[in-house]
């Protein structure tokens, strides 16, 4: 079994090669239970959450190897962390032999986590976000803020990066190793003055508290929602679902765990049948994405098992090599 680091990762993977390993992945399927989501209570602390998500190679799909693979991310969540200069996500991924069930690698859970994340918006974004699309908005100065960054920048002539985070020197770090790597980004102070300036905002919170602004969105913007992975986390208000096409990775998961949908269906807000599409669809033609140039679309992610298993594979065969 190989060991293989963040390092290994970012060496094994390309944004660009990424999305389009995500997008065929999303054509073909994958067998993919729904994610287990556990609360671990802390008696000196924040919860911390524990998500388990198994995924295996549909072996009815067309195309697929004699042995496929099989692999199961284990990560944690945890909020405190912030506050003694760790991560609030860690995590590993295990895959497995589809055949016999042999370990073949113990990845960095929290690396693949970043490309695998970044890259589903990115895919997201070449079916949603205008084909001129150039000035970006990335809000929230997490680990995850720079990956979601330059995958965007895959996909799209982006010429200009903005950071926005609550702690303006977060958001001055991350501009600052972004322009280290010759991106156009700064840091921005005022969210809501951004907000009707971007042509893709791509949100990585974990707020339950709304800040993308429906009223505020300018026509012909992608907004790409990221951070908030359970129903009391939203960061998006209801205008902003009211106004826009809504996609998601997957309707079971979104409609399940992300506030910014289960809280505008309970609330009427937002129909069933207003979700647009999801990945799957969008990948393989059945749904469409942008239809003009004037409208506002919107994305919500909350991860896909498949999206680990296809990143995870890439990563080992790469590495294999």
């Amino acid at each position: 079994m190989r060991m293989i680091d963040a390092d290994a990762v970012d060496r094994a993977l390309s944004f660009s090669g990424l999305v389009e390993t995500l997008r065929a992945a999303f054509r073909d399927g994958a067998v993919q239970p729904v994610r287990h989501h556990h609360t671990v209570e802390r008696p000196d602390g924040a919860a911390s959450t524990l998500l388990l998500m198994p995924a295996w190679t549909d072996f009815n799909a067309a195309g697929t190897s004699a042995s496929g693979h099989i692999g199961v991310k284990i990560v944690t969540v945890s909020p405190d962390n912030n506050t003694i200069g760790k991560p609030a996500v860690m995590g590993l991924y295990l895959l497995l032999n589809g055949a016999t069930g042999e370990p073949e690698a113990l990845i960095d859970g929290q690396r693949l986590t970043q490309w695998r994340t970044a890259c589903a918006s990115a895919l997201a974004a070449s079916y949603l976000a205008r084909d001129d699309a150039s000035r970006l908005l990335v809000v929230g100065a997490g680990a995850l803020s720079p990956f979601l960054a330059k995958a965007h920048c895959a996909v799209r002539p982006i010429k200009a990066i903005r950071i926005w985070n609550r702690t303006p020197a977060n958001a001055e770090k991350v501009a600052a190793d972004l322009c280290a790597e010759g991106f156009a980004a700064s840091a921005a102070s005022d969210l809501d003055a951004e907000l009707g300036q971007a042509d893709i905002i791509s949100s990585a919170t974990i707020t339950a508290t709304p800040l993308i602004k429906g009223a505020l969105l300018r026509p012909g913007t992608h907004v790409d929602l990221v951070g908030g992975f359970t129903p009391t986390m939203r960061e998006s208000d209801d205008d902003a679902i009211a106004i826009a096409r809504v996609y998601v990775d997957t309707r079971a998961g979104a409609t399940k765990e992300a506030g910014d949908i289960v809280q505008p269906l309970a609330s009427g807000v937002l129909k069933p049948d207003a979700i647009v599409a999801d990945l799957h669809e969008l990948a393989r033609g059945q749904k469409k994405g942008r239809e003009s140039a004037g409208e506002i679309t919107l994305f919500k992610s909350v991860g896909a098992a498949l999206e680990d298993l296809a990143a995870g594979i890439a990563v080992y065969k790469a590495l294999k090599a």
